[in-house]
């Protein structure tokens, strides 16, 4: 199973980098389009969606994110893609955990299947966006996610005692969450002191969450933004659970699926680029 992750690990990474080092945007958006796709797959199949629909919904999302990047919207997305994705993922995610796995599966499968995709795409265009802005602002957002899981996860071992959602995800704790937190406060003053000492190609999101407003609004939006990480992995979780599988699928030998590497990422890039540039 290690061997497998590994192996999983080092290709994605020489097919990710590459895309996201390129000196323009369309290999990542293309990319990325792909692994929508496959997200979109999964949450039909999760949903209750046998293999025609799944493929169906799966293309017509990709068609989509295809649409959007021909008709110039990376790069130029109005705001209020960002502010329907804030409704979406606060309003709805606090109404998920709040019903739990069954009473996620009381709603009706298509609007299920509606609320994932349109919540997939959105993403999407959230990510090809970030990039349009520059490699150091994508990477500020992916590194926010990646830092809050990797202390959560130290964190909740060492000092774990009070469950977040035993109906969901029994593995996480509240001291999880505050360990994510403070580990995402550190890398973003970390982050912030950098963009000062070199002239990277754009500024990171800590940057401009700083400049936009102040010490601060820059440790309440990220305090949020991890909180809604959080939102994103137990809404994956409980999903899953209604389900009755462990992971979102076995695209990923070693990961799961691509909604199990990205959960966390689906809420905060539209959140991030909508509290960034107010």
């Amino acid at each position: 199973m290690l061997r497998h992750r590994i192996i999983t690990a080092l290709v994605l990474l020489g097919v990710f980098l590459p895309a996201l080092f390129a000196p323009v945007t369309l290999p990542f958006a293309v990319l990325t389009v792909l692994f929508i796709a496959a997200a979109g797959w999964e949450w039909v199949r999760l949903n209750g969606g046998s293999a025609l629909p799944a493929i169906a919904l799966a293309a017509l999302l990709a068609g989509s994110c295809a649409l959007t990047l021909g008709a110039g919207w990376v790069g130029s997305a109005p705001p209020s893609a960002w502010w329907l994705a804030m409704g979406v993922w606060v309003l709805g995610g606090a109404w998920s955990l709040r019903v739990g796995p069954a009473g996620w599966g009381l709603l009706p499968r298509g609007l299920r299947w509606a609320l994932g995709l349109l919540g997939l795409w959105l993403a999407w265009l959230a990510m090809a966006d970030a990039r349009t802005v520059g490699v150091n602002f994508i990477l500020s957002v992916f590194s926010l996610v990646w830092m809050s899981d990797i202390a959560a996860y130290f964190g909740g071992r060492a000092f774990g005692r009070h469950k977040l959602a035993m109906a969901i995800s029994p593995g996480k704790s509240w001291e999880g969450v505050w360990s994510g937190m403070l580990g995402v406060l550190l890398l973003a003053g970390l982050w912030v002191a950098i963009d000062r000492i070199w002239a990277l190609d754009s500024p990171s999101l800590f940057t401009h969450l700083y400049l936009q407003h102040g010490l601060a609004g820059l440790v309440l939006v990220c305090v949020f933004l991890v909180a809604m990480g959080v939102v994103g992995d137990l809404v994956e979780s409980l999903v899953k659970r209604n389900a009755g599988a462990k992971d979102s699928s076995g695209l990923l030998p070693g990961h799961g699926g691509v909604l199990d590497r990205v959960d966390a990422l689906l809420p905060v890039f539209p959140l991030a680029l909508a509290l960034s540039f107010l």
